[in-house]
């Protein structure tokens, strides 16, 4: 399977939430860190979503906030905090690469260069990637 999607993450169910519309799973990717997706309910029946089973999460780069600096309180379940391990920055856009502690997982925003500059971006710098579970989509690993 190809997904332009760059953001591509893979683990167990941890937990299932069903509610009347929506389902909210928690996938373990690591130890210490879990990844949040709220889909409808259709499509975790349809996925034949279980606890354990093997699932493959995406997330797109332009849906990935970046904060700095001090957590703010905010209503996204997903924060992964990392190290700027790439920064390609351009006349509009800039994409910044986040390596998490242990190296084995990374997540890549693209954001305007004016963020860029006025969060004082550099490589090297610890910084938290933000999304909603709804903007995580999920395919069952057949």
């Amino acid at each position: 399977m190809k997904t332009s999607a760059r953001n591509q993450f893979a683990g167990p169910v941890a937990a299932i939430k069903e509610g009347v519309v929506d389902t909210e799973v928690t996938l373990q990717l690591a130890p210490d860190l879990q990844l949040v997706a709220i889909v409808t309910r259709e499509s975790a029946e349809n996925l034949g979503l279980t606890l354990g089973q093997d699932v493959l999460a995406f997330v797109k780069a332009s849906s990935i906030l970046l904060m700095a600096g001090e957590e703010s309180r905010i209503s996204a379940r997903n924060r992964f905090t990392g190290t700027v391990t790439k920064l390609h920055t351009g006349p509009v856009n800039a994409e910044v690469t986040l390596t998490m502690p242990g190296g084995r997982h990374v997540i890549t925003a693209v954001v305007t260069d004016d963020s860029v500059k006025r969060l004082g971006l550099e490589t090297g710098q610890a910084l938290t990637a933000v999304f909603k579970a709804s903007s995580v989509f999920l395919a069952s690993i057949d």
